[in-house]
């Protein structure tokens, strides 16, 4: 067995994001027996913490985000998981007598593991347009959970046309008195239900092939200016109070860039063990680069980069079977 120095202080695996991959990870983890700590930082406001209803997890239909991500919580902590809530600033690769080890610099400590999993997740991609950083928290908003309650009565836009912005439109409906969607494109690429749902409630417009060009208002949201994609120099200005966006992902990388390979949106590469580019390294969630990103399959790749990681602890500590 190679030597490990000061191996009392070293742990077998750190998580770093505390969303659905993160908390099946270290359910996984700590069920195989390592020691293991989660670093949850900001991962405290998950995505799926911002979930009115989530009806596609297998056993557990119609369950709001916050309940289902509470309860993956507690689960993980009766196998003995260690939460902290600490952001990680960056990582560093250190030699421990024969053995490398991960150092994880947060703003208040300094962890060291034999293997780290990354599980970060992802945050909503915003407009880039004229007014929507003035106006965020006094009209504009990335989470219609939270703050739908503020427009009962009035009229509202979402941006997008995935399933976040079907559904979160659809959800908005039981307080606005109107939702217009806008949409770049000329059909939506939201899941067929969510698509009848939307097309079946009476309270939703959409505005296709338009992109928002400004969001308008002085004290608050008081429109949105749209121009359409096919015919240049076509404009329109709609009356809202209030303007969410979900238009897509960013993901919590930056980081750990310069330790694993990313493509080129910026999302860690993995194999389908769930390995990075980097020996002792390993990544789950919506936060690798993958075709589809939902709770089912972050918790998917969760257990496959735990046991995965177990596997690579053993080998070091030189009880692999």
């Amino acid at each position: 067995m190679p030597e490990l120095q000061g191996s009392s202080d070293t742990l077998d695996i750190i998580i770093i994001g505390g969303g659905p991959g993160g908390l099946t990870a270290g359910l996984y983890a700590s069920r195989a027996g390592m020691e293991v700590m989660l670093l949850e930082g900001n991962a405290q406001t998950s995505q799926i913490t911002m979930t009115d209803i989530i009806e596609n997890y297998p056993g557990v239909p119609g369950v709001s985000g916050w309940e289902l991500h509470d309860t993956f919580k507690k689960q993980a902590r009766s196998f003995g998981l260690e939460i902290r809530p600490e952001q990680v600033n960056r990582i560093e690769r250190k030699k421990s007598g024969d053995v490398e080890l991960w150092e994880i610099i947060t703003g208040n400590d300094v962890y060291r593991a034999l293997a780290v999993i990354i599980a970060t997740g992802a945050v909503w991609k915003r407009l880039g347009v004229p007014g929507e950083q003035e106006f965020i928290g006094r009209g504009v908003s990335y989470c219609a959970t939270c703050d739908a309650p503020f427009y009962r009565g009035r009229e509202v836009a979402v941006i997008g046309g995935g399933d976040t912005a079907v559904q979160e439109a659809i959800f908005l409906t039981k307080f606005a008195s109107k939702v217009t969607v806008v949409h770049r494109r000329d059909r939506l690429r939201a899941a067929a239900i969510l698509q009848q749902r939307a097309f079946a409630n009476g309270k939703i417009a959409f505005a296709w092939d338009s992109v928002v060009e400004e969001i308008i208002g002085r004290d608050g949201v008081t429109g949105i200016r749209i121009g359409n994609v096919k015919t240049p120099g076509r404009h329109e200005e709609i009356p809202v109070d209030g303007v969410f966006v979900f238009v897509g992902l960013i993901p919590n990388t930056d980081f750990i860039k310069a330790v694993v390979d990313l493509d080129t949106g910026g999302y860690i590469i993995t194999d389908n063990n769930m390995r990075t580019s980097t020996e002792g390294i390993f990544a789950c969630g919506d936060c690798i680069s993958k075709s589809l990103r939902q709770v089912v399959t972050a918790c998917g790749d969760a257990a496959t980069a735990a046991y995965s990681a177990s596997l690579y602890v053993d080998e070091i500590r030189g009880r692999a079977y």
